[in-house]
């Protein structure tokens, strides 16, 4: 069983060693969209030119001292791809008309082409590795360390990066041994409820039944998140390692990725990884020669959010309209098609072959408290560098925001931090120095999440951010519970009424009870957890909601129909403004002040922005 894993390890390490150099050019889907495609084939015709030996993977035709051009996944740093390395120096921003520049310099010279190195915008120095910059220096990056090194589509070097061992492992150590690592990892669900990981499977491996599932929860469906995406991209070996060792520590006989069809990429990686796990041997009949046999296949989702609650993905999979269910029962005891079926997320899965590898103390020594190993964060919003952030649990917010994300745009003051998407809360600033558990983050009516974390600044309304979430929450409910289709409704419109300065003091403690009435009785987590960004900004930000209510006025202006737009003593009287208006709300001659008509602007903003000589202020 080992040797056959063992010699592909050996072989591919053995012509490994053979490369001179290696281009990693990164091949996430946000580089993708930046032009790293054409930048990856840019190397091969600029080789091709210069008569320098390549190759695009490694094999036994791989020549001595030939360049190895390769794709990753996605290499975090999203804000600044298409992501370049050539061996330890790191490239940002690259273009194809880069490619020719870097392959004379510093392929063939070893010089560094400084322009297209990150500059540190705190001290204005240029960083040569990607060790040097400060967005990586506090993470501690497991998961994503191979994902933006490894080949996605290559299973040799996966195994070449000790992949697969995870999977010898449990074969080793069998199904209960693998329960007790998992124990020992403290490994909890990833997806957001933070269930302990071991416990869903062990009491999956109990009930007896000669059919079980094994599923993996790939249905990411936060605004703003894309943890599970590029983890399915970028490193999708581990997941599907994962995936089988989860198989066969629960006793289950076929393993589903349910996966949103919005994800092409990332079906595309899996159903390769499948294809030549197969081929391996890996998946199958007696996999590796054990008496375990096991087969994985793709189901898309729809993108329906609701579909990420456990109950309405096994109804999606069985090819009904996906709708939670009562619990109990549990799928433990009867989920897909009435049998034992554990679900884990995407994140957690990936986990699973590095715990097998180094052990369940190893990981533990990770994390604070009950919240143990890293994890994985979307940084967006109003912050200097975002994207993707691996960090160890117990971590500050103030941490992630300033000294990974290099502090909001524009040196502006960071007002609060969003996590766990329309299902999770703010923190604000007060909470910035408290350290990341699942935990903590409950006690201030946040929540983890699957890993949605958005900065936001004194730009962004809390009542405004409150509303675009409920409102997700209204439009992706399926309906099926009185409380969330109609409790939601009525607060949704309980905030519009608030925005539009038709809002009454009363409303503040309606919405607070039509929230706990959600909270208590609606059938799934959509509903239970909908009110939430309601409930934590008027927690954190009340002095918003009394400005809305009782004085008709949103200060950041985003709330639209509380804007009043002026025209002050700087207006020359040009006439843009008059000619932009479609409301012909604006008045007066050329070359004199112009007026607004209160009563017929619609607000719209079109004069503040067209306003070239800034005499426009919003109030």
């Amino acid at each position: 069983m080992n040797n056959k894993i063992n010699k592909i390890k050996e072989n591919f390490n053995k012509q490994y060693a053979k490369i001179k150099n290696r281009v990693v050019i990164c091949g996430g889907t946000g580089c993708i969209a930046g032009g790293s495609q054409k930048v990856y084939e840019a190397f091969q015709e600029e080789y091709k030119k210069r008569g320098l030996d390549f190759c695009l993977e490694i094999t036994d035709g791989c020549r001595e001292n030939s360049t190895y051009i390769s794709k990753s996944g996605c290499q975090g740093f999203c804000a600044q791809g298409p992501l370049v390395s050539v061996g330890e120096i790191f490239y940002t921003k690259v273009k194809p008309e880069d490619v020719k520049e870097i392959v004379e310099k510093t392929v063939l010279k070893g010089e560094v082409v400084e322009r297209l190195l990150y500059t540190n915008p705190v001290d204005g120095k240029h960083c040569k590795t990607h060790e040097d910059i400060p967005f990586y220096k506090k993470q501690h990056r497991i998961l994503l360390a191979d994902c933006g090194k490894i080949n996605p589509e290559d299973i040799n070097e996966y195994i070449g990066h000790n992949g697969y061992q995870g999977l010898l492992k449990a074969f080793e150590i069998g199904p209960e041994g693998v329960i007790e690592e998992m124990k020992k990892s403290g490994l909890r669900g990833r997806g957001g409820a933070g269930f302990p990981t071991w416990l869903k499977w062990d009491l999956t491996r109990k009930p007896k039944s000669k059919v079980k599932y094994m599923i993996c929860n790939g249905d990411e469906g936060d605004p703003g998140a894309y943890m599970d995406r590029s983890l399915l991209e970028g490193n999708p070996h581990s997941v599907v390692e994962g995936m089988i060792i989860a198989g066969y520590t629960i006793g289950a006989t076929r393993g589903l990725f349910y996966i949103r069809a919005e994800y092409p990429l990332a079906i595309k990686r899996i159903q390769k990884a499948i294809d030549d796990c197969y081929k391996m041997g890996l998946l199958g009949k007696n996999i590796l020669g054990s008496k375990f046999s096991y087969d994985l296949e793709i189901r898309y989702g729809a993108g329906a959010f609701v579909c990420g609650e456990e109950t309405a993905l096994i109804t999606s999979i069985e090819g009904n309209r996906g709708t939670p269910r009562p619990k109990p029962p549990f799928p433990a005891t009867c989920g897909l098609w009435g049998k034992p079926t554990a679900i884990n997320n995407v994140e957690t899965l990936a986990n699973i072959p590095y715990i097998m590898t180094k052990g369940g103390d190893w990981y533990a020594q990770m994390g604070e408290g009950k919240s143990r190993g890293t994890k994985v964060f979307a940084m967006t919003g109003k912050v200097k560098n975002t994207g993707l952030v691996e960090v160890p649990m117990g971590i500050t917010v103030r941490e992630i925001v300033y000294d990974i994300g290099g502090g909001p745009l524009k040196g502006d003051k960071a007002k609060a931090v969003q996590t766990g998407g329309p299902s999770g809360g703010v923190i604000d600033p007060e909470h910035f120095d408290m350290h990341i558990t699942y935990e903590s983050l409950q006690e201030i009516g946040a929540i983890m999440g699957s890993g949605g974390f958005i900065v936001m600044d004194e730009t962004d309304c809390m009542v405004d951010i409150a509303k675009f979430y409920l409102d997700f929450c209204v439009d992706e409910s399926c309906g099926k519970c009185a409380p969330c289709r109609i409790g939601g409704y009525q607060m949704l419109q309980i905030l519009n009424r608030i925005t539009e300065g038709k809002g009454k003091p009363e409303d503040v403690d309606k919405l607070k009870d039509i929230a706990h009435a959600m909270q208590k009785a609606s059938l799934c987590a959509l509903g239970q957890t909908a009110p939430n960004p309601v409930l934590s900004t008027l927690k954190f930000f009340p002095e918003e909601y009394a400005e809305h209510i009782n004085e008709k006025h949103c200060k950041t202006g985003k709330c639209s129909k509380l804007v009043r737009y002026e025209i002050t003593d700087k207006c020359i009287g040009c006439g843009m403004c008059k000619r932009s208006c479609p409301a012909s709300a604006i008045t007066g001659e050329v070359k004199q002040k112009h007026v607004i008509n209160q009563e017929k602007c619609i607000k719209c903003g079109l004069c503040f922005n067209n306003c070239k000589f800034k005499a426009i202020v919003k109030k």
